[in-house]
């Protein structure tokens, strides 16, 4: 009895009972995660390995391309300073690696070239969420299911065991994915549009994303606010109202 027990508990641990409909999850799969420029680079030679068949299989071998650095969507050019060290980055070694595939690679964008864009958008999510390895729960009741006869210190020292499978199997994923599209434009149309989704570490999601602008308000004196009905606005030390 005391082993049926433990195994509800075990799985109300993972679950929550409810009235509504139960959410579903989506079957077990693998997300990469970036880390490192090398993974840019990755990246980046299989995006150019993509453009480059893409322009034979429309017999534009000969087109030369132009990367263009953009910011918030594929059409917007950036302004000074105002890219990512991710943008930067992507943009020189996805040129290397069109080189590198013998690609005709405009330096400036003429009337001719075929343009490729290229969007970075960071997703945060504000909840943890945990990854339970395939298979764990199975393991727990295996566990806990051996030790049925066995005292109750010992099933104690099981439940407690299986906890520690539990939580060494389920790595905590981070707030933070990027989506990276990149795009080749050519008589106004797409040519070519590939999106690639990745997590990345909490800490370095500044490498993707530009810093949020400040909004300019008008401050006015209490008398001129008396005169004319402006509100007065407070400013914190973090910029924030």
């Amino acid at each position: 009895m005391r082993a049926v027990l433990i195994i509800i508990i075990l799985l109300l641990f993972f679950t929550s009972c409810s009235r509504i409909p139960q959410p579903a999850t989506y079957a077990f799969s693998e997300q990469q995660k970036m880390q490192a420029a090398h993974h840019w680079d990755v990246l980046a030679s299989d995006v150019a390995n993509q453009i480059n068949n893409q322009l034979i299989i429309n017999d534009y071998i000969d087109r030369a391309v132009h990367v263009k650095t953009t910011c918030g969507t594929d059409a917007t050019p950036c302004k000074q300073q105002e890219t990512t060290q991710f943008n930067e980055a992507f943009r020189d070694l996805l040129i290397t690696r069109l080189v590198n595939f013998g690609v005709p690679t405009s330096i400036e964008k003429k009337v001719a070239d075929i343009e490729v864009n290229y969007k970075v958008q960071v997703i945060y999510h504000a909840s943890t969420r945990y990854t339970p390895a395939p298979g764990t729960l199975t393991a727990l009741t295996a566990v806990v299911s051996v030790m049925r006869n066995a005292s109750s210190t010992i099933e104690l020292l099981a439940m407690a065991a299986g906890l520690d499978i539990a939580n060494a199997t389920s790595p905590i994923n981070g707030h933070y994915e990027v989506i990276i599209t990149t795009s080749m434009v050519t008589d106004e149309k797409y040519l070519f549009r590939t999106s690639d989704i990745y997590y990345i570490n909490d800490p370095d999601f500044w490498q993707y994303q530009n810093a949020p602008t400040g909004k300019t308000i008008q401050l006015v004196s209490a008398k001129e606010r008396g005169r004319n009905n402006f509100p007065i606005y407070a400013i914190s030390a973090s910029g924030h109202l």
